[in-house]
């Protein structure tokens, strides 16, 4: 049985082998890449932004021609955070105001193991297991014009976005994601690939040491106590929703109440106005007899 990708010791322990790494770029951009040093928990300095991020996994090529990044993430997904870190990645070849040309191209991909929380601008929810985004340019004839070349891939192999038009080469590290997180016994992968074959013989069970499966079962409890937590903040943030609801719709009742004694005093206003017109006209209606008996004395 294979231990589950989405777990953090297990990941960086097979796409930190220089194998499963390399076949893993060749296989998500299509270009073959040497690597001396895969680091894990990569820092920039000076931060950006005064933000202290780090990149799960982190190589350059030997060629110096390419930066890769590869970030696992099964929590908080922020489309805007997957950016600044890339863009980070890029804007840290700047050594000056005086040279801005980047000299290497970035490649980064994301791996998200749950359904996406966040959807498109439009509202539509994100439904694809494969996303990409490339920084080149296009004119009216959507033709690109090749300047940078940095590219981001979103890979998301949960169960509820599985493709059958998946690209082979796509697929593969999708199935072995998906099947290593649903914990299969008997697996169905592509161990003709070798960075799959080889990634297979890292996480399988018999291979995992230990120490790698205490810190695995650590890592793995304070995810829990996360959600845990996250869990408690939701369920605070509804009750404290609910209050203020409640809360609105007593004020709107109050406010309702007002406003219907507003009204009843107005309605009493205007009879009592009606009152005060009718005693007048009828003050008016005396006095003129008044006077017209008094004419009537005066003839007489």
């Amino acid at each position: 049985m294979l231990a589950p990708l989405d777990n953090e010791v297990f990941f960086k322990k097979a796409f930190t082998d220089k194998i499963v790494f390399t076949q893993f770029i060749k296989d998500i951009f299509g270009i073959e890449v040497e690597v001396d040093k895969i680091e894990t928990e990569k820092k920039f300095e000076p931060k950006a932004g005064n933000i202290d991020f780090r990149l799960d996994i982190f190589a350059e090529t030997t060629d110096k021609r390419f930066i890769i990044e590869i970030q696992r993430i099964d929590y908080d997904y922020n489309f805007d955070r997957f950016l600044h870190y890339f863009l980070n990645t890029i804007t840290q070849q700047q050594k000056s105001s005086k040279e801005y040309k980047i000299q290497q191209e970035v490649l980064g991909v994301i791996v998200l193991t749950q359904p996406y929380t966040i959807t498109q601008k439009t509202g539509e929810p994100i439904q694809d297991s494969v996303m990409s985004l490339d920084f080149n340019l296009r004119n009216f004839d959507n033709e690109e014009i090749k300047l940078w070349g940095h590219n981001l891939k979103f890979l998301n192999p949960h169960p509820k976005y599985e493709n059958s038009n998946t690209e082979p080469a796509y697929k593969d590290w999708l199935d072995l994601m998906r099947q290593s997180v649903q914990r299969k016994v008997s697996y169905t992968l592509n161990l003709n690939n070798p960075g799959i074959s080889k990634a297979v013989d890292l996480i399988d069970y018999e291979h995992i040491t230990s120490e790698e499966l205490e810190k695995a079962k650590r890592k793995e409890g304070r995810k829990i106590m996360r959600k845990i937590l996250e869990n408690q903040f939701k369920d605070k943030l509804k009750e404290k929703e609910r209050e203020l609801s409640r809360k609105e719709q007593l004020i709107q009742q109050k406010n309702q109440v007002l406003k219907e004694r507003d009204q009843a005093l107005e309605e009493k206003n205007q009879v009592l106005e009606q009152k005060d017109q009718a005693l007048e006209q009828k003050d008016q209606a005396l006095e003129q007899k008044d006077q017209a008996l008094e004419h009537k004395e005066q003839d007489m």
